[in-house]
């Protein structure tokens, strides 16, 4: 990143009325507390990612009054290089700092840490613990926020993803039957109950479709050989093909739960 625009965030970090969520100011004149700078990680990266911003900044060399004092913090480059280590390793996944820059300005010397978003999914936690930043405050990552970065990933699983054109119809009987015995081999006490359950209440339980909808998840492994239009343009296929051999080939579509086996008994040694 040029200084250029290193000058500019800086700029209009310290035009801001007063500390956000996303960026956190701090003198550290000479040194700074590195059980703090990792909670200001984990917060901060939170933050981040419920506002939909891609990184943030924990800036060095500022004071609460946003006007620059100069810091000394690890003036050795090395021992900057280093930090990113020392973090990572306390940090959820290692995920570290993007990058630690030190600008000069006519004030003093700042250092900027680019803090990356955390990742869709993943709250981040310091040394296990979830950190999140309310106006000017370090705080606990509350509850409601944990669930809402946990559940960005139930939100973007495209195998749950309903198919509104889809209906029972779509789905293959021999599939459905197949499919309700693996769940009995696996669910051996409710074996006898299975049975009687609809296909409407089996493939809920099973969890194949939500609430009645027919889901991407079910027509891959369900659906009629003529229903894989539906995931369209995702190619429901699976191939087969013998190497050295331009006649060796096979291609297999929906029910998955059937056609993987036509799959298998394809696969030979043919030395």
């Amino acid at each position: 990143m040029s200084e250029q625009e290193l000058n500019k965030i800086l700029s209009d970090a310290v035009s801001l009325p007063a500390e956000t969520e996303i960026v956190e100011f701090k003198e550290a004149k000479e040194s700074y507390d590195f059980g703090k700078i990792g909670k200001y990680f984990s917060a901060l990266s939170n933050e981040a990612n419920l506002k939909g911003k891609f990184c943030v900044w924990l800036i060095s060399g500022v004071d609460n009054s946003h006007k620059t004092v100069g810091s000394n913090y690890r003036r050795q480059r090395k021992d900057l290089d280093s930090l990113k280590k020392e973090i990572g390793d306390k940090i959820t996944n290692n995920i570290t700092f993007m990058e630690i820059y030190e600008l000069k300005t006519p004030d003093g010397r700042v250092v900027m840490f680019q803090i990356p978003a955390a990742p869709q999914g993943i709250p981040v936690a310091f040394e296990g613990f979830y950190y999140g930043h309310l106006n000017e405050s370090l705080t606990a990552l509350n509850i409601e926020k944990i669930e809402r970065i946990r559940n960005q990933v139930i939100d973007r699983d495209w195998s749950r993803k309903i198919v509104p054109e889809a209906t029972f119809h779509h789905l293959d009987e021999e599939a459905i039957l197949k499919a309700r015995e693996q769940y009995k081999k696996k669910h051996q006490k409710l074996a006898k109950d299975v049975d009687d359950w609809s296909d409407a209440l089996f493939l809920d339980k099973a969890e194949v479709t939500i609430e009645g909808g027919i889901t991407n998840t079910a027509i891959l492994l369900l659906g009629k050989d003529t229903s894989h239009h539906f995931l369209s343009p995702a190619i429901a296929q699976i191939s087969w093909i013998l190497k050295d051999a331009p006649e060796g080939y096979e291609h297999f579509h929906t029910p998955f739960i059937l056609t993987i086996d036509k799959t298998l008994a394809c696969i030979r040694n043919t030395k």
